[in-house]
């Protein structure tokens, strides 16, 4: 069985991760794009003996390290052993793993009245696969390269008021950035339309009622 949502967190967090959206992040700060690559091999000989867990994407100023299984797409107990293990690979090595300020995940949520009427045209237009993981995925579709939003389709018994939109956004971002990055939203001109299911999510508009969901891993065990 693999560990709750609470679970991972607790025994992570304190190492520099963060559980968003099925997975754990965190990011090693760098100067240059060769030290991100010094990250980066560092970090993949210490799971060359677990492959099918890391994932890297470099940038001159950051290595972003991404932790969970391939086979089904969620936080296994490897997981939480990896990242133990990276973090004291790192830490010897004299780099910092944090989780980031600036650490999100973004899916977008399409209604639908009809999910398996729908679904295969959004497959197809955008070349996205099946989610390996229906945890948090609501038949959702993935990028098979890992770059664009995640997208899950949200039932509906009845269809939606004209004057509301059917997509919408949702930010999945570290539990304990979710009160910032809300509060900056409201400073930016947008409401707060239910905070009824918070922490695991929060339901905010634009001014002209167009909607986005700050999203978090808890509440939802």
């Amino acid at each position: 069985m693999n560990p709750t949502r609470q679970q991972i967190s607790d025994a992570t967090a304190a190492q520099g991760w963060r559980l968003v959206l099925g997975a754990i992040h965190a990011q090693v700060r760098v100067r240059t794009l060769a030290e991100a690559a010094e990250v980066a091999t560092l970090s993949a000989a210490a799971c060359a003996d677990t492959p099918g867990h890391l994932q890297l994407d470099l940038r001159a100023d950051r290595a972003l390290l991404r932790l969970q299984s391939e086979v089904d797409g969620s936080v296994t107990t490897q997981d939480l052993e990896l990242a133990g293990r990276l973090a004291v690979s790192l830490r010897t090595a004299g780099w910092t793993l944090e989780p980031g300020a600036d650490l999100h995940v973004l899916e977008i949520a399409i209604d639908a009245l009809d999910i398996a009427a729908v679904r295969p045209f959004w497959k197809a237009v955008t070349g996205y696969v099946d989610a390996r993981s229906a945890a948090d995925l609501n038949q959702g579709l993935v990028d098979p390269a890992g770059r664009g939003p995640a997208i899950w389709f949200q039932q509906m018994d009845v269809a939606r008021h004209e004057s509301r939109n059917r997509i919408h956004i949702d930010v999945d971002i570290a539990h304990d950035a979710a009160a910032a990055r809300i509060e900056a939203a409201l400073a930016a001109g947008g409401v707060m339309l239910s905070d009824h299911r918070a922490p695991a999510f929060w339901v905010l508009a634009d001014s002209e009622g167009n909607e986005a969901c700050v999203c978090t891993w808890q509440g939802r065990d």
